[in-house]
Formats: structure tokens, C-alpha cells, sequence
């Protein structure tokens, strides 16, 4: 009976770990699931980013487009100058005006150079603002016009030959427009 009994006890003791073995089989098992998941994934998501053509080579021309796509997405980018305070030139004497101005740029890096050549700016657009008379600026088209006038003088200092829009100053914005 004590032979039976030692028998008994060392059944008992092994029976224990093959549960842990079944356990651990387990765990494992669902670790490999879920690497297979997380790769596949991670698999679909890679092949989205990177377009393919038929002959399964990355299509250049594609990205390429995307990447102007995106680019023409981004924010604009705006600069705030300080205000202009002019005399006008008018037969009556004594008109003036009080302008702030904000101008939009291609990038930072345009606003960070507007602000190292704001005195060339200022004194560029004061200078052409003390030639105009209070009844052309009065009008929806004399503001039109002095807003492509002021773009084309701060591209023409900014970037020496570049017209119009194609320069850094995208458009010239009036924050304020008083005459007085």
C-alpha cells in the first residue's frame, strides 16, 4: 500500500505541469496570431503609402503628383507689417493715410526674410504710397491696384525679376485703409 500510495503522489506532482504545458502552448499560439495580424497589417498599410505600377515598381510619377498636391495643401503662410501713416498728394492738401497691411508668403523661411529687409519695404512702399491721391485709392479698383503695386514692389526687393504672383508675396492683404 505504500508503494501504491508513493505512486499516487508522484502521478499527482506530474499531472500539474502538463496543464502549464497546455497553458504555455497557448499563450504562444496566440502570440504568433497576433504577430501574423499586426504584419499583415502593417503589410497593407506600406503597400497603401506606396503606389505600384503594373509591373509592381513603385509609380514615381504618382508620388510625385501627390507631393505637389500636398504641397499646394499647405497653410499660407502670413506676415503682418507695421502700419504706414502717408500724406497723400491731393490739390485740397492735408489728406492722409493710415494703412496696415499683411502679406501672404510661400513659406516661413519668405517671412523670416521679410523681416531682415523690412526697412528697404517700408520705405519702398512709403514711398510709393505718398505718390498716390486720396480719390484713387477711394475706389474697390484703385485698392485692387495699390495691393498689386505694393506685391510687385516687395518681390521686386525680395527676389530682384520676379512679376506678379510668381513671386515670394503672394498677395497683399489691407488689414486697415483709412483716409482722412
Amino acid at each position: 500500500m505504500a508503494k501504491e500510495a508513493k505512486h499516487e503522489t508522484e502521478s499527482a506532482d506530474i499531472a500539474p505541469p502538463k496543464k502549464s504545458k497546455k497553458l504555455l502552448i497557448m499563450v504562444v499560439a496566440a502570440l504568433v496570431l497576433v504577430l501574423i495580424v499586426g504584419g499583415g497589417a502593417a503589410f497593407f498599410l506600406m503597400k497603401k503609402n506606396a503606389p505600384e505600377g503594373e509591373d509592381g515598381e513603385v509609380a514615381t510619377e504618382k508620388v510625385s503628383a501627390d507631393k505637389k498636391k500636398s504641397a499646394k495643401e499647405v497653410d499660407p503662410v502670413y506676415v503682418a507689417l507695421d502700419a504706414f501713416v502717408v500724406n497723400l498728394g491731393s490739390e485740397s492738401g492735408g489728406s492722409f493715410l493710415q494703412l496696415t497691411i499683411s502679406v501672404e508668403v510661400a513659406d516661413l523661411h519668405m517671412g523670416d526674410k521679410i523681416k531682415k529687409s523690412a526697412p528697404k519695404l517700408r520705405n519702398n512702399v512709403l514711398m510709393l504710397l505718398s505718390g498716390k491721391k486720396a480719390d484713387e485709392l477711394i475706389t474697390k479698383e484703385g485698392k485692387a491696384t495699390l495691393a498689386n503695386e505694393v506685391r510687385d514692389l516687395m518681390n521686386e526687393v525680395l527676389e530682384p525679376g520676379s512679376k506678379g504672383t510668381e513671386g515670394p508675396v503672394k498677395e497683399v492683404l489691407f488689414t486697415s485703409f483709412i483716409i482722412q
